[in-house]
This record gives C-alpha cells, structure tokens and sequence, in this order.
C-alpha cells in the first residue's frame, strides 16, 4: 500500500493510500486527509512548496496552495508525487484535531486504585502541541558568513561528518535576527554528532570582539551528515536535545537554530540547503525542567522522536516518546551583506591559522583602506589573542564597526605582528 508523507504544523504524518499514485486525485488525498488525520477538505491548502507553513496572510496561501495551479482531479503521479513524497498541508489554527483526554479519576467508583500521584498531574499539564509562530519576525545571513560554512562542510568534509557553531549579529526592530559572522568552537565531528570541546578562553575573546562590533550570540548553526540515519524527521532526537541545550543556555527569546544540509535535487544532482527554526517554548522548558532522556544514541530508538524520563500529553494522549517536529517552529530564511567580511581562514579547522595568514591577508588587501583590511571576525579574533582584551581588542573592533580610521599606532602594530611570521 503506498502513502504520502504529510507536513503540517503538527509535524510528519503519513496517509494511506487505497490506490497508487497515478489513480489517486487532488480530491481523493483531501479526502483521506479528512478520514485519517481528521482536517475537514474544506479547512485544507495543500501545496509542494514548505513555505506554505510560514505563510501568515491568506493571499499568500493561495499563491502557494495547488488549487491554484491545478485542478482537484489531477493525479499525484503528474506532479511527480509517489510512494513516499511530502505534502505540506495548512489549515487554521482553531481545527481540533486532539483525541479527548481520558475520563478523570472518579473516587467513587475506583476505590483508589488509580489513584493519581504529583508526577502523574504535572505530566498532564505538560501539553505538547505545535507552536503556531517563531519569537522572531525571521533570520537573515550573511551572505560570505553562509558560504564560508557551508563551503567548508561541503567542499573539505563532504557532509561526511557534522560540524556546529554560533551565530552572531543583531536582533533588529520588529525581531528580525541579523547573522553577521559564524564563530566554530573547537570540535570533533561523527556522522552522528558535533561534539563541542568548548575553550571557555577563547570564547571569552569572541565575546569581547562580538561586543565592541556591536554584535551579540543570537543562535546556534549545525550541518547533517549525509551517512546519518536520517529517517522521516526534521533534526533527530540528538540534534533536538543539542539545540533546546544551546537554546536554554542562551536566555535570549528570539534564538534561532539552523540546519544545513544536502539534499537531492530534481536532475539527480545535490544541492546544499539552508533551514532555520526555533526550538518551541515547550522544547526549552522541558529541557530546563530536565524532562529529555539524554541517552538518545542507543541503538534501537527512533530518531525521530525524543525520549521523556515521564509522560507528557500530545494530542490527548499520554506518552513519553514525542515526535521531534513538535518542538519546531518554522523561521522564515533572508540573506544581507553585512559589515565584515569572510575571508580570513577560519579558526579550528583542519588547518590552524597562523600569523602567516594574517601577513597574506594583509599583501592580498593592499588597495583596500585599512579598516577594510581588517573588517573580518576572524582576524579580528587571531589578533585578539596578542593585544590587550580590556583596550586593544575594543578600540580595533569600533574601528570596525563604524568603518572609522585605524589609528596609525596600531596599523603599525598590526603590521609588525604580521612581520614577525
């Protein structure tokens, strides 16, 4: 029996279909959307492109939405859908689609055999259901920031191994977060895994040259390897776990969590994407509340879903495995050119960055204002650990944020440092 995978605000979900593909309408998957995952036809927008969940305002429902485009009795077959395709569905937040909750405890006729405990009452007001809308208005990165990453997981590890790292910029008016620069902390990478080997110094000194750009940690950016078991989920249970520690350590309500990944394209070839979320109020609090299962690597376990030590309540019933689409919400994905740029090596690579690097950079940029010269985190933040953080590193890096002149004293001191290589 063939089925057709369905993305909505509630997550991945699968409906079965009676007939293949080819003999299946428009019409006929509406209906057996209604019969099996309970959306009235008349409440639906179905549509092959996933911005259909970000969607806010009904003419861009209907721009997205594939009664636009083709009519209810065309095939899934002609529009390239089979055994196995997603269909992002949309339908108005006030349709119940939760089963009742069970009965409540009745003494009088139980005589205190299912007598409720504190445990068993705290997890019923744990109501996992989707979050309709991110705390940001959307996210928007640094078009050499982007590439830089996305380059090197690409290009030197071949999506082989994961590789993470936190996202720095702005949170402007209205919530939208401004990606400027990506800082990757010292790691090992496993198909499974970034494991980050944290260096509290070194990130102090990100911190001081983030803070005199103006600039602050706004999110956390991992990629996913192509050999990860990767199954019908979003971010598996490792990854959500990971990204609710990062969100909840953070404390800054508009945090976004990217996911870069490589994907197959229509002529058979891979293209790299780009995907960005919150993680869910529920998700950070769960996490805060120690609720997650941390040994989410054994074998065995779906990784699609995130293991609870108690029973939490999702769609009115009671359990401790959740299905990890649950705890995303959806951020809407911009790009800018930023103040600084991407072309200084970046640090805890493969190959370690040098002041030879810096005596390069500089002979590259020449023709260009010194300022310009030194416009790059990651120089910024080689040259971060031989000045003095409290009064160099400030000075140097509101230079460069307000584009202003180098002060010749330190053009020579850079300089001179670069020499010495």
């Amino acid at each position: 029996m063939a089925m057709i995978r369905i993305r909505s605000r509630d997550g991945l979900e699968r409906v079965r279909l009676p007939n293949p593909p080819s003999s299946t309408t428009i019409s006929d998957l509406k209906s057996l959307i209604e019969s099996q995952l309970h959306v009235p036809v008349t409440c639906q927008t179905l549509s092959l492109n996933q911005n259909l969940l970000i969607a806010k305002i009904p003419s861009d429902l209907q721009t997205l939405s594939l009664d636009s485009s083709v009519g209810p009795t065309t095939p899934l077959s002609s529009l390239n859908l089979s055994n196995g395709s997603i269909v992002y569905l949309s339908y108005p937040p006030d349709i119940d689609r939760s089963v009742p909750a069970p009965a409540a405890f009745s003494p009088a006729n139980s005589f205190g055999r299912n007598k409720m405990t504190i445990d068993d009452l705290i997890a019923r007001q744990m109501r996992v259901t989707r979050q309709e809308s991110p705390h940001c208005d959307s996210v928007s990165f640094d078009r050499d920031a982007a590439h830089a990453f996305q380059h090197y997981v690409n290009d030197s590890l071949a999506f082989a191994v994961k590789r993470a790292g936190f996202m720095y910029g702005r949170i402007a008016d209205g919530g939208r977060v401004e990606v400027d620069f990506i800082y990757e902390p010292p790691q090992q990478g496993t198909e499974e895994q970034a494991l980050l080997l944290r260096d509290p110094d070194e990130e102090a000194l990100v911190e001081a040259v983030a803070l005199g750009l103006g600039m602050r940690r706004v999110g956390f950016i991992f990629s996913q390897a192509v050999g990860q078991d990767k199954g019908d989920y979003t971010m598996s249970g490792a990854e959500v776990l990971q990204a609710a520690e990062m969100h909840a350590q953070s404390g800054v309500q508009e945090w976004v969590t990217a996911v870069v990944k490589l994907e197959v394209n229509e002529d058979g070839g891979a293209d790299v994407h780009f995907e960005a979320f919150q993680m869910s109020d529920m998700c950070v609090r769960l996490f805060k509340e120690g609720w997650f299962e941390t040994e989410v690597g054994e074998e065995g376990l779906d990784p699609k879903l995130s293991r609870m030590k108690k029973d939490v309540v999702v769609g009115g019933k009671d359990t401790r495995e959740v299905d990890n689409d649950f705890f995303l919400v959806v951020v809407k994905i911009l790009d800018h050119q930023g103040p600084l740029s991407s072309t200084f090596p970046i640090e805890n690579r493969m190959t370690s960055v040098s002041m030879r690097a810096l005596k390069n950079h500089l002979d590259r940029t020449k023709h260009l204002p010194f300022v310009k010269r030194i416009s790059d985190f990651h120089l910024l933040l080689l040259l971060a650990r031989f000045l003095d953080v409290n009064a160099d590193v400030p000075a140097l890096a509101e230079c460069v944020q307000t584009q202003s002149p180098v002060p010749e004293g330190y053009q020579l001191l850079i300089e001179s440092l670069a020499s010495a290589s």
